[in-house]
């Protein structure tokens, strides 16, 4: 192991490392399965490094939630990927400190429950007017379907439309731009300056180009007043927003908030809902008492904001989809000055790393933890699933500020569309590739059985 990764962290063991790459080659080719091994092979303190990068994984879940917990106090983000900070930019999931806290108090009204109550009914009706192309016996591309339903929705809560064919050019390039951002994460380019334009680097930058273009084109046509009239929308609330000493949001602000909300507010559910639809279609008895819970909660009506907390079936299912294929898959953060974790000291500028992955698929808090079982989540489930053994949506003060908009989002459409159809996917069993997102790795085909 080179010289930064053999550095003490805490009294954890690790796997020999290459010179100056460390296991960043084990690391590309098998995120997921090196992070277990880690685990398995090493414990719940597991040292390694990922290029330069002195690393520690850590697995227990009170670990995980002290971890999550020091977050902004003594540990911070990291910059994964030059990538995604072009795309990002400054918004709230990249911002640090006084800024972090400044734009988590302006955005986080715009997704509260109340607010996420009023996007109901947008989620419902487009799940509805989605369905309705659809046909019995029909072929699908799941991930597609499930994409372009949560992209008509997030462009129907963000902006107030659908916007047309600027909508469809805004998916294109966010598409392209999320693309290059995973494959990135995977490669030893991400520790490249950001001035060596690489071919994927320039692709990415033309798709940036294009999401710069049309957003701030419909950021200046609502300052003039020549869009789409303000209305319930988050573009709206981002604007209306005001910090303690009365300051909005600069238009460049609005950008970045708006597009890391398009793209975290519809991958992320489009994501979760192909890996539901694939467990549902490998498990008959999952789906028979989805059907069920359907009929009798609303009885061959559409669902409504709150049939949300009604549907107890339909929430453990979404859960436990979450389980086992958490879109977001690893959460890293770097130790600063005075970091600890289980009482003792983190070296300043380790990078601490836990995995939804691996931790939601560990025995010790999840019998049997590659079988999808919905009922785990039943409030009288035994045994109890530790805090933070489940957390798809991160914790502590970074937990996902949309938290509550994806799980309703989730669970409302999935009951829109399974009270009309049942998804046979084909029998191939799927495998995972973790990138920004943790998706399939091929298409998943399905034939639509009309209900």
């Amino acid at each position: 192991m080179g010289s930064a990764a053999a550095t003490p962290v805490l009294p954890a063991s690790g796997p020999p490392g290459l010179p100056l790459l460390g296991h960043l080659l084990a690391f590309g080719r098998d995120p997921l399965a090196f992070l277990a091994q880690l685990r398995d092979d090493h414990g719940d303190f597991a040292r390694w490094s990922l290029g330069p990068r002195r690393s520690l994984f850590i697995s227990r879940p009170e670990h995980i939630a002290e971890f999550l917990g020091a977050v902004e106090r003594t540990f911070e983000m990291v910059d994964l990927s030059w990538m995604l900070r072009q795309v990002a930019g400054e918004s709230v999931v990249l911002s640090r400190g006084a800024d972090w806290q400044r734009k988590r108090s302006l955005v986080q009204p715009a997704v509260r429950p109340r607010q996420v109550r009023e996007y109901a009914a947008t989620m419902v009706e487009c799940g509805i007017a989605h369905a309705d192309r659809w046909r019995d016996d029909q072929r699908i591309d799941v991930l597609d379907e499930m994409t372009a339903l949560t992209q008509r929705i997030v462009l129907r809560t963000l902006f107030g439309s659908d916007l047309g064919d600027q909508g469809r050019v805004l998916a294109a390039a966010m598409a392209m731009a999320q693309q290059k951002i995973g494959a990135e994460l995977r490669s030893v380019s991400q520790f490249l300056p950001g001035w060596v334009r690489t071919p994927a680097r320039r692709r990415l930058l033309k798709a940036v180009a294009t999401i710069d273009a049309e957003v701030n084109q419909l950021i200046a046509d609502r300052l003039a007043g020549t869009g789409p009239a303000p209305g319930d929308d988050l573009l709206t609330r981002l604007f209306e927003a005001r910090d303690e000493q009365g300051c909005p949001l600069s238009p460049k602000e609005v950008r970045d908030e708006a597009v890391t909300f398009w793209a975290a507010g519809h991958e992320t559910t489009s994501t979760a809902l192909t890996w539901t639809w694939y467990l549902l279609s490998r498990s008959p008895e999952a789906r028979g008492r989805l059907t069920e819970e359907l009929a009798r909660v609303l009885g061959g009506r559409p669902p409504v904001f709150d049939d949300y907390e009604r549907l107890d079936w339909t929430r453990q299912v979404v859960k436990e989809a979450l389980r086992l294929y958490p879109p977001v898959w690893v959460l890293p953060a770097t130790a600063r000055q005075g970091a600890t974790l289980a009482g003792a000291p983190v070296p300043v500028g380790t990078t601490v790393w836990c995995s939804p992955w691996t931790t939601h698929r560990d025995p010790r808090w999840f019998p049997d933890p590659e079988a999808f079982r919905p009922q785990r989540w039943d409030p009288d489930a035994q045994p109890a699933v530790p805090e933070h053994a489940w957390f798809p949506f991160g914790g502590g003060q970074r937990a996902c500020l949309g938290a509550r908009f994806a799980m309703v989002e989730a669970t409302l459409l999935l009951a829109t569309l399974a009270q009309r159809f049942h998804l046979h996917l084909d029998p191939d069993e799927p495998v995972p590739r973790p990138g920004l997102l943790l998706q399939p790795a091929e298409r998943l085909q399905a034939t639509l059985r009309m209900l």
